[in-house]
């Protein structure tokens, strides 16, 4: 909600030296969120006036058609003589009023204006229109052409209040009523202790019977329905310069007078109305459900099929409007500068059911000022006022008259009380606040109070949130400041800090960070679009995906079985975006249907609910099992005055699986495998043992080319993910610290010729088990291959350290344990001493 600071003034009477900061101060403090002050007209300076066309000269042999004109500015240019302005323009004629900028201005941006030599001409100055005013879409995109009764050389800045402060709240969906200037209005003056001129109370006249005629088939959809009728409206007047700038600063585009004033008086009292050309209905207003496939073109063009839960408007020949979305084109008032003009207006101010408006709105992905404000709670009992406001409105400025009927259907209805104890607000925030401090701002929110130590509270009709003691003393709470809340820490039992668990997941993402990546946090939703685009097949496990009720997005209506899809499009954004050397990761749960779900109970809020309920609750969510996943593309190591850098490559992805075994303690087997979304030839199977078995852990390696083109992927981007559930049930007790011998190390290089087909893995496994227990590391330090090996074989070199706990190894010892490490690699693989 965009609230004018000049706008709010008129129903506060704020000090004249509070700013749009100390507004904003003043309303965070009880609660509203105001995200921003806009300085409009910022850095504006004048002379800004209103001028006369005098004449106006085509100017030939241009690209494009340009216009020297004179204009009558008085005595603003210090000579009252015509001023000579060169213009583009084409939306205005001789005799008409207009914005003149002269030189010595400066326009917002810093724009200075000065007497400039153009297309052959001078220009002393310039002829404004909207956008160079910052004055936002009045929907022409030319000149201001102003009504004939404004003065020339009138101050333009004050008359069009260009210079302003507007508040941008972000209203949160308990606080509808705060989608007004009415509402605003209220926390203002609340939070300053100054009275409140509400804009709703007005003189309405009692219901009728000679109103428009109006019949309500769904009471509990439609609660309350008003209907005014202004006739011998003047086709050619215009909404007034006052009523278009305050639509402007709130963020709305003037369009005709009628429609300006249902816009204006929705702002001021957040009740929607809306305006039907009285000669476009055919009989009776009807309120009632649409029937299924039934269709209706609304206002913006679109054909709708409805919907059976639809609300709709009717007349004798169906739909005429979207109840609380949008109005239907067959009553549309029309523009004055169409043929046919609109006299006879009738208006509707109606009260809408929230949830059914909401999920109209939803349905038909058609979200409008209207339904925004319906769907947090609009104030039934400002329908009439709101109406009795658009006619006082019409009648006066675009000289109708208001028919004495006056229609008001109506649900019986009664107020809302709520008991409470006087000190249960002391109680929630642990303050003691006092009987007289709860009943005076309970009082000044609206609510009338009663009673002594048990309070009986009458919501207002504006607060539909209100329902429940809590609510109560919420409201007593933040105008009581929450900065005046003890902060109070509560006291921890001893011994019961981080599980074994938590404690490994948070190790993991440190050794990550550590490792150089940077952690992306994604939202857990995906689409059948990007599993196609990661090339899994039909019968994949990721596939089977569990469905939400109620998604964010139509493309991703499911729960993610997999990180990569999440952290892949924050890879692809930042790309993008300029940054090309990246190292993402992701710790998180997917979602994995069990295939024998139950359809959960919907427990009661009265009571703790049995363990029954909590383990059918439990057998109804699926399996969710945590995991991590890196990405990486470009540089791994960045080049300098060191060296030339490197490029991240599949080794990384699996380095990466290998730094979460380390964190862990778990030693980690790499084998070649196939599996999507992964290049075939790249691809790394990871795997630990569980209960002395091997268990995959996950995958690692360079995505599959196609799938880099279809997400729009850098070249040769590669990625890893593992399943830390796997991992935790790998760990073999309390992880220790390695012993740390004091005496030498003895070093043994060995070279093995092996099959080109034999994995590293397979090699390195025999050299550890044959090695023993004076093996302390090993480390590949050289593939190679070429015609010294022989075709389909390779050289793979180890470095064997070998050390003992209690002495100092001899050369024989080490050079035995070498001997027996490549003995058993011999037997196991074929492995050959490259030489012997």
């Amino acid at each position: 909600m965009r609230v004018p600071l000049s706008w709010l003034r008129e129903y506060v009477d704020l000090p004249a030296t509070e700013t749009g900061r100390d507004v904003q101060a003043k309303l965070v403090a009880v609660g509203l969120e105001v995200e921003t002050v806009e300085q409009i007209g910022a850095g504006l300076k004048g002379p800004l006036v209103v001028g006369k066309v005098l004449t106006i000269e085509e100017l030939e042999g241009f690209k494009k058609p340009i216009r020297f004109c004179t204009v009558d500015v008085g005595t603003a240019n210090g000579t009252g003589e015509p001023q000579e302005i060169v213009c583009g323009a084409r939306n205005f004629a001789v005799g008409d009023k207009v914005v003149v900028v002269l030189p010595g201005a400066v326009l917002p941006g810093d724009f200075a204006i000065a007497a400039r030599k153009t297309y052959g001409k001078t220009s002393h100055g310039m002829i404004c229109s909207t956008d160079e005013l910052g004055m936002g879409d009045d929907g022409t995109h030319g000149i201001i052409v102003l009504p004939p009764e404004h003065e020339v050389g009138t101050d333009a800045i004050e008359l069009l209040q260009l210079v302003d402060e507007v508040l941008d709240i972000a209203v949160t969906p308990d606080r509808g009523y705060c989608l007004s200037m009415r509402g605003v209005a209220r926390e203002t003056a609340i939070a300053y202790g100054l009275p409140l001129r509400d804009p709703a109370l007005l003189d309405v006249p009692v219901p009728n019977a000679y109103g428009y005629p109006v019949k309500v088939a769904d009471p509990i959809g439609c609660s309350r329905f008003t209907a005014r009728t202004v006739v011998g409206l003047q086709p050619e007047a215009r909404s007034p310069i006052w009523m278009r700038r305050r639509l402007q600063k709130a963020g709305m585009r003037p369009i005709s007078l009628a429609v300006d004033v249902t816009n204006y008086v929705m702002l001021e009292l957040g009740q929607p109305l809306h305006a039907y050309d009285r000669t476009r209905i055919d009989g009776p207003i009807g309120v009632r459900r649409a029937e299924q496939g039934e269709k209706l073109t609304t206002l913006d063009g679109t054909v709708r099929v409805l919907d059976a839960a639809d609300l709709v408007i009717t007349d004798n020949r169906g739909p005429i409007g979207l109840a609380g979305v949008m109005g239907g084109a067959n009553t549309e008032i029309a523009d004055a500068s169409e043929d046919a003009h609109t006299t006879e207006v009738v208006i509707e101010a109606a009260h809408f059911d929230a949830i059914s408006i909401a999920r109209t709105a939803r349905r038909h992905k058609l979200a409008s000022e209207a339904s925004k404000r319906f769907e947090r709670g609009v104030d039934p009992q400002a329908a009439a006022a709101a109406a009795q406001r658009t006619v006082d409105l019409l009648v006066l400025l675009a000289g109708g008259t208001a028919e004495a009927g006056v229609t008001e259907v109506s649900a019986p209805s009664g107020p809302r009380t709520i008991t409470m104890a006087a000190d249960h607000p002391d109680r929630v925030a642990g303050v003691a606040y006092g009987r007289e401090t709860v009943v005076r701002r309970l009082q000044e929110v609206g609510c009338d109070v009663y009673g002594q130590d048990e309070l009986l509270v009458t919501a207002p009709s504006w607060r539909p949130d209100l329902n429940e003691p809590n609510d109560l003393a919420e409201e007593v709470i933040r105008l009581e400041g929450y900065e005046n809340l003890p902060s109070t820490l509560p006291t921890p039992p001893s011994g019961r800090g981080l599980t074994d668990r938590q404690r490994l997941h948070r190790r993991i993402g440190r050794a990550l960070a550590g490792a150089g990546y940077v952690e992306a946090l994604n939202y857990p939703f995906t689409g059948e679009a990007v599993l196609d685009q990661l090339g899994l097949a039909a019968d994949d496990a990721r596939r089977r995906t569990v469905k939400l009720v109620n998604p964010l997005s139509d493309e991703e209506p499911s729960l993610r079985t997999t990180l990569l899809p999440g952290l892949l499009g924050a890879l692809r954004r930042n790309d993008g975006r300029g940054s090309h050397d990246l190292a993402l990761f992701e710790t998180g749960l997917v979602f994995r249907p069990t295939g024998h779900g139950t359809k959960p109970v919907r427990l009661p809020v009265t009571g703790r609910p049995s363990d029954e309920e909590i383990a059918g609750l439990d057998a109804a969510l699926p399996r969710q099992p945590r995991r991590a996943a890196v990405v990486l593309a470009g540089a791994r190591e960045q080049a300098g005055w060191w060296g030339k850098g490197r490029p991240a490559d599949w080794a990384d992805s699996v380095e990466a699986a290998r730094t979460i075994a380390r964190e862990a303690g778990v030693d980690l087997t790499v084998r070649a495998d196939q599996h999507a979304p992964w290049h075939p030839g790249r691809c790394a199977a990871l795997y630990v043992t569980v209960n002395g078995e091997e268990t995959l852990f996950g995958h690692a390696g360079e995505l599959h080319p196609r799938v880099i083109k279809e997400l729009h992927l850098p070249e040769r981007t590669c990625a890893m993910e593992v399943e830390l559930d796997v991992l935790e049930q790998a760990v073999d007790g309390v992880l220790r610290a390695p012993r740390i011998s004091t005496f030498p190390v003895a070093t043994q290089d060995v070279a093995l010729v092996v099959g080109q087909d034999v994995p590293a893995a397979d090699v390195e496994r025999a050299l550890r088990d044959g090695a023993g227990e004076l093996l302390e590391s090993l480390r590949l330090f050289d593939v190679f291959t070429g015609e010294q090996i022989g075709e389909g074989r390779k050289s793979l070199a180890y470095a064997l350290r070998f050390r003992a706990a209690d002495r100092t190894l001899t050369v024989d010892e080490a050079s035995a344990a070498r001997d027996t490490a490549v003995a058993l690699a011999a037997e196991r693989t074929g492995a050959v001493l490259r030489g012997a």
